[in-house]
């Protein structure tokens, strides 16, 4: 018997572990029970917290479709379906179902109950995804909930570290009759130090839809007016990277873009640069370096722009624009500027409008006009409609048949016809011009009237019109020169011309004529003018113009003979 109990002692420490073992299931379903049952009593604590703080906050009821919360990491929390009815009152009280003027799709954030019974509510951070925000209209105010805390202070105050946002959408609402709302889509917002009565800091990240590229700004919003949200102060600065302009059609190049602006959302003031290496448009398609300066000022509720000024340099040439940008929804943008070119070039302004390569002229260029580009969806050089004045000083022409003709006519008209052989062959420019006319550029058409074309011993009047692909021209008008009939030739032409010499005087010139001055790019013809013509005025020119398009275009292709 005592050899069995010593082969088999008692083992107590297996009965204390199954003992331990039990006590642990115990405590572990205890536990269970227990954090079920705070899970199970928190989320009604918690959705209240969350509810009343945030209707607190923005004065007005909110709504919260679904809650849950877990305890394995702390108190972690997760929302679905929030929406803020209004905060400065119902976008479209008009219509049966309001729509919220904030909602969410989802939300989540950790936290402990220390943090959510606190005054104030305090949460590090917030992730939300898929929210939408529609900033109503002033004149659309619906009821707002009053604070109930003392001296109109919320009894519940809530404040966040930090609120990373996915796929915002911003709609801003307007009152003006035939806008629409303007939407803004937010790739990724991150807002800081969210609370009450103060700015807080935001990081965005969005894609402008024309042009394409992509927008990165960061600065204050804040505090929040909750009575007129248009008031809600703004600041910060912007960059505007690889914004394809030929998403804009008539257009090209690679814009970039860096600035500040502050104010009130309705009201933004932005002062920005724009560089632009290789702006063209597409009737030429001669890229050409394009840098602008700007102050501007925006209307936060209908994204229309007032310009002024904006300070651009284009290769040689310095100009300044006032006016305005009016979006109008689903065409575009209506832009109405009046352009002062105090010190420009027109063979920097050929080259960008005109497909003509080299450009027909140089000079020193000032212009003073009104630009005006509809909206719609063709291309900006069918729609660019633009008028005004132009002087241009020192011309000379490129084209050295064209100058030669204007050198050897300069000789003549100055009593020098001895000189005019010489100078009309030598390709080279005797004699500089200066030109000043009104012009009007719409489809695709420069039609010039008034045109004062002056050079020594020469004054041309002219209308005319000019198409910008450089195809086609006409001008007609008459040519006053200094020197008689007779004085521009030699020898017994000169003795024959004396007697008509009389006939030919007018207005106060040795020689009155009425000249035609028409071809294309390849081919400039100068002539007298047929009787009565002269005095065409360009509308009956651009008519004329018309109609030899017309008939180009029916011509059958030129036939070439089988090898």
């Amino acid at each position: 018997m005592n050899d069995i109990a010593q082969e088999h002692p008692p083992r107590p420490s297996r009965r204390w572990l199954k003992i331990l073992l039990s006590l642990v299931a115990v405590a572990a379903v205890a536990f269970i029970a227990v954090a079920a049952y705070i899970v199970h009593n928190a989320e009604p604590l918690v959705r209240g917290r969350v509810v009343e703080a945030l209707s607190e906050r923005f004065h007005s009821p909110v709504e919260l479709d679904h809650l849950d919360i877990s305890l394995v990491r702390g108190i972690e929390v997760r929302g679905k379906g929030l929406r803020i009815l209004y905060i400065a009152g119902p976008t479209q009280p008009d219509h049966e179902s309001t729509r919220p003027m904030l909602s969410v799709n989802s939300f989540a954030f950790r936290s402990t109950f220390k943090e959510l019974l606190r005054e104030p509510m305090h949460v590090a951070n917030v992730e939300v995804e898929g929210m939408e925000l529609h900033i109503p209209p002033a004149s659309q105010r619906g009821p707002l909930l009053k604070p109930n805390g003392p001296n109109g202070q919320t009894k519940i105050t809530l404040q966040v570290d930090k609120i990373h946002c996915k796929d915002v959408t911003l709609f801003v609402e307007t009152s003006k009759p035939g806008k629409y709302p303007l939407e803004f889509d937010i790739q990724r917002l991150d807002l800081t130090d969210v609370g009450p009565n103060q700015p807080f800091t935001y990081d965005a990240e969005l894609v402008n839809p024309k042009p394409v590229g992509q927008i990165h700004a960061m600065g204050h919003f804040g505090p929040w007016d909750s009575v007129e949200p248009r008031a809600t102060p703004i600041d910060g600065d912007y960059s505007f990277d690889h914004a394809d302009l030929s998403t804009i059609k008539g257009i090209g190049g690679m814009l970039s873009s860096t600035g500040h602006f502050d104010g009130q959302f309705g009201n933004i003031t932005i002062d920005g640069t724009t560089d632009t290496p290789d702006f063209s448009l597409d009737v030429s398609n001669h890229p050409v370096p394009l840098h602008t300066q700007f102050h501007a000022y925006v209307d936060g509720s209908t994204g229309d722009t007032t310009l002024d000024p904006v300070q651009a340099h284009l290769l040689h040439s310095d100009f300044t624009a006032r006016g305005t940008v009016i979006k109008i929804h689903g065409q575009g943008h209506d832009i109405a500027l009046n352009v002062n070119m105090p010190h420009a070039r027109i063979e920097d302004m050929l080259l960008l409008g005109v497909k003509t390569s080299p450009p027909l002229m140089h000079g020193a260029l000032t212009m003073q006009a009104k630009l005006h580009i509809p909206p719609g969806h063709v291309r900006v050089a069918q729609k660019l409609e633009l008028a005004g004045t132009f002087t241009i000083h020192g011309v000379d022409f490129t084209n050295p048949k064209v100058q030669d003709r204007i050198d050897s006519m300069s000789m003549r008209a100055q009593g020098r016809p001895k000189d005019a052989g010489a100078a009309g062959s030598d390709r080279q420019a005797e004699v500089q011009s200066e030109m000043t006319a009104h012009f009007n550029l719409a489809q695709g058409v420069i039609s010039v009237s008034d045109l004062h074309y002056e050079f020594p011993g020469v004054l041309v009047l002219l209308n005319g019109v000019y198409s910008t692909d450089g195809n086609q021209f006409e001008f007609k008008g008459h040519v006053r020169t200094q020197a008689t009939a007779s004085q521009m030739v030699t020898g017994w032409k000169s003795w024959l011309l004396k007697g008509v010499d009389p006939f030919l005087q007018k207005n106060g010139a040795g020689l009155e004529l009425p000249v035609s001055i028409s071809g294309t790019k390849g081919d400039v013809n100068f002539g007298l003018a047929l009787h009565g013509t002269a005095d065409e005025t360009p509308q009956e020119m651009k008519k004329d113009l018309k109609a030899k398009r017309a008939a180009q275009k029916q011509q059958p292709p030129p036939q070439h003979p089988s090898r």
